[in-house]
């Protein structure tokens, strides 16, 4: 049986290393959960590492996230649908937003609910995704500040998401010189700008963040300890705190040239040959995950002879080249995980989750 494992010591080693690095610039910061997917075990390590504020995109989590540690503050990290208003008041401190109607729904929500819900207003800055355009900030923070029951605490943008633009020094200047315009229009402080991810902690070591950056949300690097502008690893991070492990059922010589007249498979794929392989054999091992869980293109075996060939909906196949005297059926063979991987193995109830 595939299982998926957090190695608490590595994950506890990478958030030193981040939180180090925060306070070596002074910046706040708050972990982001929306890969774990809601699992208990998994959140729990993470809230034991003293961390005060947790993101997520989903109110299942942040309601499991005050349940195991209700005085964390919780942030709803996308725009709030109208008929999650009244969930997010409840389980969420603070939310993304972009659209004024919906701040003032949270206001009535929150009137209702005597609290105070604390606002984020996500800005623009090219990618494309979330947030207002700039020139109508003024007007969107004129409609939304005197509400009742919401305070606007920060400014906030997301680079790198939907279409893959980079943030940079000059993005990063943009969106504290909105912070500025704010103030000054309306002699209102506006505590924090929140532009930074874990896209962006490349330029924080470069101190290519403008001060008035002051704070970041990681949860990439965190569990993956990966530089995402060039992909290599930070100094002293570890790139394996999640991994999977999956259990070899079957090892067969075969013919590394399938046999038979060739057409689309269920998945709509159609195989190249490589004329160099007719005649040759290898071993294939089966293991015991497929498409359904994940997709080839997101492992990364911890065996370097491993070659992925591809997968069926519950069975992966691996090359194990012309010699398998180093696996045996009922051994367990491990990879490394790409974010989108690690998302849909979490996401997936066939996967046992533990914690080592």
């Amino acid at each position: 049986m595939a299982f998926l494992t957090l190695n608490k010591d590595k994950l506890t080693q990478n958030y030193h290393v981040l939180d180090k690095l925060m306070r070596e610039h002074q910046v706040d910061w708050a972990i982001v959960t929306k890969l774990l997917c809601g699992n208990e075990a998994f959140l729990k390590e993470v809230l034991d590492l003293g961390i005060k504020e947790v993101c997520d995109s989903r109110i299942s989590n942040l309601k499991i996230i005050k349940k195991l540690k209700p005085d964390v503050q919780t942030v709803y990290i996308k725009p709030p649908a109208k008929r999650s208003i009244r969930n997010v008041v409840k389980y969420a401190d603070a939310s993304f937003n972009s659209e004024s109607e919906t701040i003032r729904l949270l206001s009535a929500e929150a009137v209702r609910q005597d609290k105070t819900h604390k606002v984020v207003i996500m800005i623009e800055l090219g990618d494309l995704r979330e947030g207002i355009m700039g020139d109508h900030l003024m007007d969107f923070y004129a409609s939304v500040f005197e509400l009742p029951n919401i305070e606007v605490v920060a400014i906030g943008a997301n680079l790198n998401c939907l279409h893959g633009v980079m943030p940079s020094q000059d993005k990063l200047i943009q969106l504290s010189l909105y912070k500025q315009l704010i103030e000054a229009t309306f002699h209102r402080k506006i505590p924090y700008v929140t532009g930074g991810t874990s896209i962006v902690l490349p330029l924080l070591e470069r101190q290519q963040v403008p001060a008035a950056v002051n704070h970041f949300r990681i949860g990439e690097t965190l569990y993956f300890g990966n530089n995402l502008f060039d992909d290599s690893p930070f100094r002293g991070m570890n790139d394996d705190v999640i991994k999977l492990h999956c259990e070899v059922i079957e090892i067969t010589l075969k013919p590394k040239v399938p046999i038979g007249t060739l057409a689309a498979n269920p998945s709509g794929d159609t195989f190249e040959i490589n004329e160099e392989d007719y005649g040759k054999n290898s071993y294939r091992a089966i293991l015991d995950i497929g498409l359904l869980d994940i997709s080839p293109e997101h492992l990364i075996a911890d065996d370097p002879n491993i070659e992925i060939v591809n997968a069926s909906s519950d069975m992966l196949i691996v090359d194990l080249g012309q010699s398998p005297t180093e696996y045996a059926v009922g051994d367990l063979i491990s990879f490394r995980l790409k974010y989108m991987g690690a998302l849909r193995l979490l996401n997936s109830d066939y996967i046992e989750k533990v914690v080592r």
